[in-house]
């Protein structure tokens, strides 16, 4: 789950970027309100944390240009400024949420993980595909009561694909998803990863679809059918 920090404190954002990372999220971080309102506009985040008191654009801009572009992006906002009148105009200015510095990190951790659950509207925190489960709370995976072995990464790429079962998505897509921008990463990366996780799947009857040229979609029960007489197909053609 890629997150967006906006923040221009050094100290605090860096504490804050370890803090997220050791939760299981890929950080991006910038120091101003120009970046955030261009990397909103440009990138796919599942939640920006913002501040408020930014340089070159402060953070009420950046949330008001953000909803104008009707992204649906949710918002927690991290400010020092604790007035009421502050946290009531945010919100009707379109924040999903707002905490006051400083912050128990538990407590911040809990807040993103109910604004993404809820951005994704899923009332539940899992998510079932047939024999497999994922527990996106407790970041583990089933396959019936089996629990799954997975690495950080694994589990990363595994959720994104499972929280768009039946769509495409591209290389592009999932590395945006599992690295932040200051991490070396190439498309082979991701093709590795893919590769681990048809390893452990496709025993299952859990498939992985390539589509040639587009990318790959993790396969909807309906699509999949008795999972004890699945053939796997590891390439496709676009029109088949």
């Amino acid at each position: 789950m890629r997150l967006l920090l906006v923040e221009d404190d050094c100290l605090l954002a860096d504490g804050l970027t370890q803090a997220l990372k050791s939760a299981g999220f890929v950080v991006d971080w910038v120091k101003n309100g120009r970046d955030a309102d261009r990397w909103l506009t440009d990138q796919e985040y599942e939640l920006a944390i913002l501040d408020l008191g930014l340089p070159g654009l402060d953070g009420a801009a950046v949330l008001a240009r953000l909803r104008e572009r009707r992204q649906r992006t949710p918002v927690l906002i991290l400010s020092a400024r604790e007035a009421l009148e502050e946290r009531v105009k945010m919100l009707d200015l379109g924040a999903d949420d707002y905490l006051v510095k400083p912050v128990a990190l538990t407590e911040l951790v809990a807040r993103i993980r109910a604004l993404i659950r809820r951005g994704r509207a899923a009332p539940e925190p899992e998510l079932r595909l047939g024999r497999l489960r994922l527990d996106t709370v407790g970041r583990r995976a089933f396959v019936g009561e089996a629990p799954l072995e997975l690495t950080a990464r694994e589990w990363a790429a595994l959720e994104f694909l499972a929280s768009r079962a039946g769509r495409i998505v591209s290389k592009e897509q999932i590395m945006q998803s599992l690295y932040g921008w200051d991490e070396d990463i190439t498309p082979n990366a991701v093709e590795k990863f893919i590769s681990r996780l048809r390893t452990k799947l496709d025993p299952e009857g859990i498939p992985i679809r390539t589509v040639r040229g587009l990318g790959y979609y993790l396969e909807k029960p309906s699509e999949t059918g008795d999972p004890e007489s699945t053939t796997v197909s590891p390439d496709l053609d676009p029109a088949s």
